[in-house]
């Protein structure tokens, strides 16, 4: 698969698709680990993102397939054997469409495009150091796309685990995705679901990543836990920088602001 950690797309046992994230992937280690906690949180508040599971790849399949091998600096070797990360495939690749880009005239017939204010919201709240990444896909009988957010592993930054706020990291690229945004009711319900967020659901999340994906590392895990209770509070102040930059993506709401004044 394209981007930077080399996944690979791999048929588990259970008949699903899994984009496979390995343990000796370019990036870092710990963006197995972020990549799991930070798309079951996301789901937890009910954003559009894929099925994570930890996916046991043994020696023998990597010993007997070539393709399972990760390049670095002219170099070539194989893929670690146990477990990863995967992200199930977001719908069955014999019976849909699946597209990371749509031209603009296309997106704002994108059923679900409202959840790119949430997305954006739990981008912030997690430290997304990465632009938002998202995949459009579509069955073959159905007209109008939905869309996924995938690749959550610079959450956090990265290997970083950390919280260099910028305001504009974790946005998507085209600020036409944004232009139904009218005010903070555009962010709900997520970002009343983050901002009430459950600290035990969140250590609870943490505790189903394996000990190996953070080198057994506990009070660091625990430290960057405890930050992402913290960071819940300040999630709206976020979303205010980006919408005070210079990208200045939320025109509806600027005009609305303004008719407001003006009344």
């Amino acid at each position: 698969m394209r981007g930077g950690a080399q996944a690979h797309l791999l048929r588990a046992a259970d008949g699903h698709f899994y984009i496979v994230k390995f343990q000796n992937n370019p990036q870092h280690l710990r963006v197995l680990a972020n990549e799991l906690l930070a798309t079951r949180l996301a789901e937890r508040i009910d954003l559009p993102v894929p099925v994570t599971e930890i996916v046991h790849v043994d020696k023998w399949l990597i010993q007997n397939t070539p393709e399972l091998r990760i390049e670095s600096e002219g170099n070539s070797f194989p893929c670690h054997a146990g477990l990863q990360f995967g992200a199930r495939y977001v719908c069955d690749p014999a019976d849909c469409q699946v597209f990371d880009y749509l031209p603009e005239t296309m997106l704002s017939s994108v059923k679900n495009r409202e959840a790119f204010a949430g997305m954006l919201a739990l981008d912030k709240w997690l430290g997304n150091a990465n632009g938002r990444q998202a995949v459009f896909w579509k069955r073959a009988r159905e007209r109008k796309y939905n869309v996924s957010f995938i690749d959550q592993g610079y959450c956090f930054n990265a290997g970083e685990w950390t919280f260099p706020d910028s305001a504009m990291r974790g946005v998507y690229a085209r600020n036409c995705v944004y232009d139904f945004v009218r005010g903070w009711e555009s962010f709900d319900p997520w970002l009343s679901r983050i901002e009430n967020f459950s600290p035990e659901v969140i250590r609870d999340t943490a505790g189903q990543i394996p000990p190996e994906w953070v080198e057994n590392d506990w009070p660091a895990l625990k430290q960057l836990t405890e930050a992402i209770v913290e960071r819940r509070s300040l999630v709206r102040g976020l979303i205010t920088a980006f919408r005070n930059s210079s990208r200045q993506p939320f025109p509806a709401w600027e005009r609305a602001a303004q008719t407001s004044l003006v009344q």
